[in-house]
């Protein structure tokens, strides 16, 4: 099995190193959004990341200067960006309305990104494939993008690990210390948007999402300290993908699927021995 995947390596070697940095980028970033409950948020994150996409696709069947991947890609960016900084700081003591915006951010997002190409078969037809994930196709330059972001995001952690672990477990008393609370959250969210909308570009938004979310749900059902999330959900995420990637190769699957079925299936198998710990105690 791991024979025919290394032999594999030569023509899907982008792909699979574009995979495996996506969801290293992603882990990180998502104990961020897990940590402080708004996984909605990354949900509506994603879908704006969509529609900007689309709007990035329909733009470049009317100007022909701006027929590039690059742009399509740029747009899905700057959507997903300003989405994050839209609904991804909170709002101290605004939950309900930051609730309403994010729930509004999405269902905007995913009803135009479809009413955007609903006369552009080609357009609709590449929705489709980013919503339903595939990695296959990814470039060198995607994956020398990537490994900046995953130095960049393990930079962000390492130089502000003791402000980011305090604005996870106490924005209140993170301001109280004299935290730059707007400051950092504003830097986050722009991040957040910025890793979200490459990573769909390239890989879809199931596998984009799954990613984000998945690994830090199983780490905080293993671990119960915040840095212990940041540490262990990278290399959760690492186990599914290595897996995942070598047994879509044996058994003819789409890896990205596959990775995200096996943390959907860590998750659960954590959420039970959690529920069997609150029994015993």
């Amino acid at each position: 099995m791991i024979e025919e995947f290394l032999r594999s390596w030569h023509l899907f070697r982008y792909s699979y190193l574009a995979g495996w940095l996506i969801g290293g980028v992603l882990s990180l970033v998502g104990v961020l959004v897990v940590g402080r409950n708004q996984i909605f948020i990354g949900a509506a994150v994603s879908q704006a990341s969509m529609l900007g996409i689309a709007l990035g696709l329909w733009l470049s069947s009317l100007w022909a200067a701006a027929e590039s991947e690059s742009f399509v890609a740029v747009v899905g960016g700057v959507f997903a960006v300003l989405a994050a900084l839209l609904v991804g700081r909170t709002g101290g003591g605004a939950e309900r309305q930051d609730e309403a915006m994010t729930g509004w951010v999405f269902l905007f997002a995913a009803s135009f990104s479809v009413l955007v190409l609903a006369r552009s078969p080609h357009g609709l037809e590449e929705v489709h494939r980013l919503v339903s994930s595939s990695i296959i196709g990814a470039g060198r330059t995607d994956v020398f993008v990537l490994g900046a972001m995953f130095a960049v995001t393990v930079g962000l952690v390492a130089f502000g690990g003791r402000r980011l672990l305090l604005l996870l477990l106490d924005r209140e008393m993170a301001a109280a210390v004299g935290l730059r609370v707007g400051l950092w959250e504003t830097l986050l969210a722009v991040w957040l948007g910025t890793t979200i909308g490459f990573s769909i570009r390239i890989a879809g938004m199931t596998y984009a999402f799954g990613c984000l979310v998945l690994p830090a749900l199983v780490a905080r059902n293993l671990s119960r300290t915040a840095r212990g999330m940041l540490w262990s959900a990278p290399p959760i995420f690492f186990a599914a993908g290595l897996s995942g990637f070598v047994l879509a190769n044996s058994y003819d699957l789409p890896p990205a699927q596959l990775t995200v079925a096996l943390l959907a299936l860590a998750f659960a198998a954590t959420r039970v021995v959690v529920w069997m710990r609150a029994s015993n105690a």
